[in-house]
């Protein structure tokens, strides 16, 4: 495997790294709770997170605003792990939750929920995102290793991730052509969106994520050794079955819940661990917290931007992470692919 710029770099720098990733977070969660159609200057921000009173400022930051922060940190985090974990369990530079359909697989089950069952509990949309989530992840593999003995390799992965991403889509869209009413409840939130995300939402699906990082962030030293092949895992004694259970069950939790709190927002899961590989190397006891940081920066930033661009309306975030994602996606399908 080729060495990356963070390769060399020893545990104090990745200590204060981290802690300036950690700040550089916390900065623009303030921020996030500022900025909107109503301006609340981080004065009164702070005062309303530590001394609320009932004035509209602090009602709208703690019903509005800031459960829409927790789950933009939640969705950037669990994405990142989530792409960070599928990138070295299939030894594949372009894997991510949305690369191979294991997005788009959790928002068709959302959708033909809704379709199906009318308007169904909030618990429901986080059991049909799961269920989906799983579903395409293992059609994607089945689909890359009914090509031939090479299915599992990056060019085909992405191929097959690709295909079934682009045909659970196009289902998508035809169920929500075909019912005005599905469209109307989750017309927005296909396009990946943390806008009226509320406390009792967060409170369903934030579990799902939790567990999923308390899942995958201790494989971080059996991922490491995953990433340099099966070959070597087993010459170093390490049984990558039940590894590659664990990460899997991990990432299922990790996207499902993400895609069923904010919709399928894209390339989180691509760009951010291949940021956090590039400032510590490939490590995973670093590259998975790194990524986490990362993730839940970048679908901040993201929101920020939704709301700002044409203030007072708000564009979908998953739209913006669309913009920044795809040119990353080109690079890297024309650099580490080849290779």
């Amino acid at each position: 495997m080729r060495a990356v710029a963070g390769a060399g770099k020893g545990r104090p720098q990745r200590v204060v790294g981290l802690a300036c990733a950690g700040l550089a977070v916390a900065f623009l969660l303030g921020v996030s709770l500022g900025v909107g159609s109503l301006q609340i200057p981080l004065p009164e921000v702070l005062a309303g997170l530590f001394a609320p009173t009932d004035r509209l400022n602090d009602l709208i930051l703690h019903t509005v605003r800031l459960p829409r922060m927790v789950a933009g940190l939640l969705v950037g985090a669990s994405l990142a792990v989530a792409g960070a974990i599928m990138q070295a369990l299939t030894r594949n530079p372009l894997a991510s939750p949305g690369i191979l359909g294991v997005n788009a697989g959790a928002a068709f089950a959302v959708v033909t929920a809704v379709l199906v069952l009318g308007d169904p509990p909030l618990a429901t949309y986080a059991l049909f995102a799961l269920a989906g989530a799983g579903l395409a992840g293992a059609l994607v593999y089945g689909l890359a290793a009914a090509t031939g003995a090479a299915g599992n390799s990056p060019l085909r992965l992405a191929l097959a991730g690709a295909v079934l991403a682009a045909f659970l889509g196009a289902l998508t869209t035809a169920l929500l052509l075909l019912d005005q009413n599905t469209l109307d409840q989750v017309r927005f939130w296909t396009a990946g969106s943390l806008a009226g995300r509320d406390w009792e939402l967060l409170r369903l699906t934030a579990p799902y994520m939790l567990v999923g990082l308390a899942l995958g962030l201790p494989l971080a030293r059996q991922l490491t050794t995953l990433s340099l092949g099966d070959d070597v895992a087993r010459g170093l004694g390490q049984g990558s079955a039940a590894v590659k259970l664990s990460a899997a069950a991990a990432v299922v939790l990790l996207a499902g819940g993400a895609v069923a709190l904010a919709g399928p927002i894209g390339f989180v899961g691509l760009v951010a661990p291949h940021l956090a590989r590039f400032l510590v190397g490939v490590d995973y006891r670093w590259v998975l917290p790194y990524s986490a940081l990362l993730g839940a920066a970048l679908v901040t930033v993201g929101d920020i931007g939704a709301r700002v661009a044409l203030r007072p309306q708000e564009i979908p975030v998953g739209v913006l992470m669309a913009l920044l994602g795809a040119p990353f996606f080109i690079y890297l399908a024309r650099t580490r692919v080849r290779r």
